[in-house]
């Protein structure tokens, strides 16, 4: 394996320059306008670059099965739907639309569906029915493609977000004897570092600078919750508890989470663009971008290694759930008087003080450079 993880390491570099000039000859760029305050044109292939790669290496070094083929058609799909709306700006009913079409693909052609929700409780598991855990699959395949392509705000933070989850996963299946799923992800991580490379600047400067995509962004949320659904439900491959699940997304489910309720409340689309996501908060405080990534990055790693180190630790799947739902409380009720606990924080920390707490600060937008601000 060592081979297959040089190779889609070498050829996902090689992809993304053979492919950033295909984009910009055709247009597939992502421009600046009044909420993309990136400088210059930047080409939206980080998705598709990370796909075809994973693809080539999946068919060289990994046996194939019906599941890969599966997961791989669904994925093609959702690259193709995201590239056309990365170019043409598809309405985000269509894309729901499609990624409720890819869900019951999932399931009627991979019979991958969340049916047992675990001893969330205490003594007795939760069974859904066929009807309730088709419904709650659908949720769960739309809510997880949406949190990652939400969290895609500053760069490197979609990949970085992604490789938390992927090597955890990594790490779970590993753990758990699933060698076969344990490759799969952590090659995907293998294949998203030399993305995170060039988005950031890293070593060759912002002239080599690439985005995600939505293709992108689609692809790693469905990769995320495909994988979380077979290590959770499938008996031929159960690796972790399914409340274990919720710690490996805990940082983009809970900023989803969040902003949606905030949006409903106001009255609001819960697909309405705004500025009141984490990283943008980060930034509203004083971080720089790199300090920013690093931070939620780093919350991400630290929720990934509760949910691990608690599953691996057989701690009771009720105390689990029941301690993400009071995280969960806790990140909302701060992310919906942020304005309050900045001023508060800035204050303790002697930090200059504005007037008005909401206000944008230059380095937010000077930081705020990626392709959406969702």
């Amino acid at each position: 394996m060592l081979n297959a993880y040089l190779f889609v390491f070498v050829a996902s570099f090689i992809s993304l320059f053979i492919m950033r000039k295909i984009a910009k000859r055709i247009g597939l760029v992502d421009q600046p306008n009044a909420r993309k305050l990136h400088h210059g044109a930047i080409p939206l292939v980080g998705g598709i670059s990370i796909f075809s790669t994973l693809v080539v290496t999946f068919l060289i070094f990994m046996p194939m099965s019906n599941n890969l083929t599966i997961y791989l058609g669904c994925s093609a799909v959702l690259i193709i739907v995201g590239v056309l709306d990365d170019y043409y700006d598809v309405s985000f009913k269509v894309r729901l639309f499609v990624q409720a079409g890819i869900s019951l693909a999932m399931m009627l052609l991979g019979k991958h569906s969340l049916h047992n929700l675990g001893f969330l409780m205490g003594s007795e598991t939760i069974s859904l029915s066929v009807v309730s855990g088709a419904i709650v699959t659908i949720l769960a395949v739309i809510g997880a493609i949406n949190a990652f392509n939400m969290v895609d705000g500053i760069d490197g933070l979609l990949g970085g977000l992604s490789s938390v989850t992927f090597g955890s996963l990594g790490i779970v299946f590993y753990a758990s004897g699933n060698f076969y799923l344990a490759h799969i992800c952590l090659l995907i991580v293998a294949a998203t570092i030399p993305y995170i490379m060039l988005n950031l600047g890293c070593p060759l400067g912002k002239r080599f600078k690439v985005f995600m995509g939505d293709a992108g962004s689609m692809f790693i949320g469905f990769s995320v919750v495909w994988m979380l659904v077979r290590g959770t439900q499938d008996p031929a491959v159960i690796s972790f508890k399914p409340v274990t699940a919720l710690w490996l997304i805990a940082i983009p489910l809970m900023d989803m989470a969040t902003i949606m309720i905030r949006r409903v409340r106001k009255g609001h689309s819960p697909f309405r663009p705004d500025r009141e996501h984490l990283h943008h908060i980060c930034q509203r405080f004083g971080m720089s971008p790199h300090i920013s990534l690093l931070f939620i990055c780093s919350l991400a790693t630290i929720c990934a290694a509760i949910g691990i180190l608690s599953d691996l630790g057989n701690v009771p799947e009720s105390v689990m759930f029941i301690s993400f739902v009071a995280m969960f409380i806790c990140y909302f009720l701060i992310m919906n008087n942020i304005s309050k606990v900045i001023l508060l924080l800035k204050r303790l920390l002697g930090y200059p003080v504005a007037t008005d707490a909401n206000t944008v600060t230059s380095a937010e937008v000077k930081a705020t450079n990626n392709h959406i601000s969702h």
